[in-house]
């Protein structure tokens, strides 16, 4: 049923616009929880140690080669991709700024205080509930309607730049931070697997289950 949702739902605390620079204090808490959540969910896939996303592998690639946090080189990615936000004609929205900030310090925080699971079913058990807390984060962040992430304004305007559908943009975009990732050492596995094919049916739950509940 959820897997057929086509549109972002509009609930009471959705703001009307993307550009809106002063959101409803309640829209502000939802998209600040939506993060929270996306965030979390990015870090305990780290820490399942079974792969990371396309992006963290390649936030791990570099930390192994520098001496900067992941969660630091996360914010300092998506300040890059929002250079290339410049030639496409995407503007940022309030959500854009904290989705770059929450998402990279929430990922340093469960690399710091959660532990690893000790055996392989615990680790894959927890990055299917990784990838499941992503697209409810998701969801809810992408209901507040306050802009898009770096990573995903990037998509759209690659998307109207080459007139491609948004699935082979997002796919080239994810395959190739994932390789460069995975080339600088970035964990790979079957974490990173479940991330990919399971990301948009778990956002597309995280949207019917936000519409759902304040509709």
């Amino acid at each position: 049923m959820f897997l057929s949702i086509k549109n972002v739902p509009k609930v009471s605390w959705s703001s009307d616009k993307p550009f809106n620079l002063k959101p409803k204090i309640s829209t502000s808490l939802f998209l600040c929880f939506g993060l929270i959540l996306f965030g979390l969910g990015e870090g305990l896939l780290i820490v399942s140690t079974a792969g990371a996303s396309p992006w963290s592998v390649l936030a791990q690639g570099i930390h192994l080669n520098i001496n900067i946090s992941v969660g630091i080189i996360t914010i300092l990615i998506s300040i890059v991709v929002l250079l290339f936000w410049l030639p496409l004609n995407q503007k940022p929205g309030i959500g854009t700024i904290l989705n770059a900030l929450i998402i990279g310090l929430m990922i340093d925080f469960c690399i710091k205080f959660v532990p690893t699971p000790e055996n392989y079913i615990s680790q894959l058990l927890l990055a299917i509930m990784a990838v499941l807390i992503v697209g409810l984060g998701g969801g809810i962040y992408l209901v507040a309607n306050l802009g898009p992430g770096p990573r995903d304004g990037l998509m759209i305007g690659l998307q109207k730049k080459t007139n491609l559908p948004i699935a082979a943009v997002r796919a080239f975009l994810e395959i190739t931070v994932m390789s460069i990732g995975w080339y600088l050492g970035g964990t790979v596995g079957i974490g990173t697997l479940f991330f990919a094919f399971g990301i948009g049916p778990a956002v597309a739950l995280g949207l019917f289950i936000v519409g759902k509940s304040f509709n």
